[in-house]
């Protein structure tokens, strides 16, 4: 298998992540959807990564059905996620949200990046929904006493937790404010303490 894209991306290191822990061998192209945007076309005419060359060749993009395939593949003893059921359920949703605030993170910094002048409405709409899914991922993660989400077991979930806090905090300095995430700070700082996290890591290098 091959995957496509950078380290910094919090959607390409949350897959390169569980693959390294699934003991998946793969080759890594480190591109640019910016430098290697042609390259990168020939691949996925969407120009996204995460891309997955799958062995026969197809290529998939989207973390959530990367994962997902690769949860297939690992069986459902050793997946990153309950196979069904509430828990499965709980899951998906932080990680639908964890991974949403990483989408409005990176629209942000695009907007603040790419345009002379940025749109006043959609910055602060884009703060609106990064503040309110951080205030609400801390409420629930603070009422947790469990290691991890939902248990004792590294999942999906904390990873894209992880990844997403890192991302954010590195993209916009001062907008994550960790003395009002403890909780959250707390289950970062342990995932981020862990060989694979950091194996798996590219401090944030934005497009010239």
């Amino acid at each position: 298998m091959i995957l496509i894209g950078q380290y910094d991306s919090p959607f390409v290191r949350r897959v390169a992540i569980a693959m390294r822990l699934y003991g998946f061998d793969y080759e890594h192209r480190p591109w640019s959807v910016f430098g290697d945007a042609e390259a990168l076309g020939a691949v996925n005419p969407l120009r996204r990564v995460p891309t997955l060359v799958c062995d026969d060749g197809v290529a998939l993009t989207e973390s959530h059905l990367i994962l997902d395939y690769l949860d297939g593949l690992a069986g459902e003893e050793k997946a990153l996620i309950p196979a069904s059921g509430k828990a499965r359920r709980d899951a998906l949703r932080i990680c639908a949200l964890a991974c949403g605030l990483a989408d409005k993170a990176v629209s942000l910094f695009y907007e603040q990046r790419l345009h002379d002048v940025s749109s006043d409405v959609w910055t602060d709409r884009c703060h609106t929904q990064i503040g309110g899914t951080l205030a609400l991922l801390e409420a629930e993660r603070a009422a947790q006493s469990t290691r991890y989400w939902g248990g004792e077991t590294l999942g999906h979930a904390d990873i894209a937790t992880a990844c997403t806090l890192r991302f954010v905090s590195e993209a916009h300095p001062g907008v994550l404010d960790r003395a009002r995430i403890p909780a959250l700070a707390a289950l970062s700082d342990g995932c981020e303490a862990l060989p694979v996290f950091q194996t798996i890591c590219q401090p944030f290098n934005p497009p010239a």
